[in-house]
């Protein structure tokens, strides 16, 4: 079975999970995170990417959602999400500055995950 686009698997490992597990995860697109990337420019492939593969991953003390930090093409995105135990589900991304996720950090709504 070919899965669709917006539910494309990858590691619990990728998501700064216990790396020992092969669990899988689904990544749920929704029609708001969908039209918030068209929007804002934003590919999902890279999204995706973004989700998967960063270093830099937080936990946004105000919203109560995690976020991982990327780039797509040359702008710095953070892109917000939640996390069950099967799938993720991007909540909206946005341009942000280094600036901006330092201050985040200093005043305690970015915590280190």
């Amino acid at each position: 079975m070919i899965l669709p686009q917006y539910l494309r698997v990858f590691h619990i490992g990728s998501l700064g999970g216990d790396l020992k597990h092969s669990e899988q995860f689904s990544i749920i697109w929704s029609d708001y995170i969908k039209y918030r990337a068209y929007l804002r420019g934003f590919e999902l492939a890279k999204i995706e990417d973004i989700l998967r593969y960063s270093q830099e991953k937080y936990y946004d003390t105000m919203t109560r959602r995690e976020i991982a930090v990327g780039r797509h093409d040359k702008r710095l995105v953070v892109v917000a999400y939640e996390k069950t135990e099967n799938a993720v589900t991007p909540i909206t991304i946005h341009a942000t500055t280094r600036q901006q996720i330092n201050f985040r950090l200093k005043t305690g709504r970015f915590i280190y995950e």
